[in-house]
């Protein structure tokens, strides 16, 4: 849904994007509708959508394993993740599912039959592997939330409530927490001269923002503490 209301909606049977705007019963393709195939008109199987501030819509085309981008009033899209055919090269996807986009035009995709989550600078045609990959945590269906502009978040994914944040420049950082509980950053999350390897722990109990960077031994005994969120360099 996009910032006027219109509902956006994937359709696997007839390969194609539609945008329902309010009061509207038919809706209007947005991207593919041009029968099942793999040309930059076409889609095979998109599962997920993401519309960003321009309203230029963003498909994970499952089938292709590719993402997809349509700009707004476009005939045809662009790739923007994977179209390398279906693989686990950093060229590749398989079987794209859920994607977001952030401001600077980055995409970040669960990459499902790799069980990992992959970043895709805009205009790159190699994308890097931020959570997952060799060491894995199951089929990720959806991907994470990025809170780096905001203080406190919650985004539910398969029953987890899933976190990233990153600097554009060298790192990122992540986690979960437990059903419907916010993640509190502080300073371990936003400064890198905290520790070069952990980056932060976050607190269940409430809102109140005491932090411990280091490793585990340096955390105390409280149950509120969760699990600590790594970082390899």
């Amino acid at each position: 849904m996009d910032e006027n209301g219109s509902l956006y909606v994937t359709d696997w049977v007839k390969d194609e994007v539609r945008r329902y705007r309010r009061g509207e019963c038919q809706g209007t393709v947005v991207a593919g509708g041009n029968g099942r195939g793999n040309g930059l008109d076409q889609l095979f199987y998109p599962h997920y959508v993401f519309v960003d501030r321009d309203h230029s819509v963003y498909v994970s085309d499952w089938g292709n394993d590719r993402v997809m981008k349509w700009v707004k009033g476009a005939f045809q899209g662009i790739v923007v993740a994977g179209g390398q055919g279906g693989g686990n090269g950093l060229t590749q996807l398989s079987y794209p599912k859920g994607v977001v986009v952030d401001q600077l035009g980055t995409v970040y995709v669960a990459d499902w039959g790799n069980a990992r989550i992959m970043r895709w600078p805009k205009g790159t045609t190699q994308g890097s592997v931020i959570v997952g990959g060799n060491a894995g945590m199951g089929n990720q269906v959806d991907v994470l939330y990025d809170c780096s502009a905001g203080p406190t978040v919650t985004h539910q994914a398969n029953g987890i409530g899933w976190y990233f944040a990153r600097n554009t420049t060298s790192w990122n950082s992540w986690g979960f927490v437990l059903g419907s509980n916010s993640v509190v950053r502080g300073n371990c999350d936003g400064d890198m001269s905290n520790n070069p390897a952990y980056r932060l722990c976050w607190h269940t109990g409430g809102t109140a923002g005491r932090y411990r960077c280091g490793s585990t031994g340096n955390l105390d005994n409280s149950n509120s503490w969760e699990k600590l969120i790594y970082h390899a360099m």
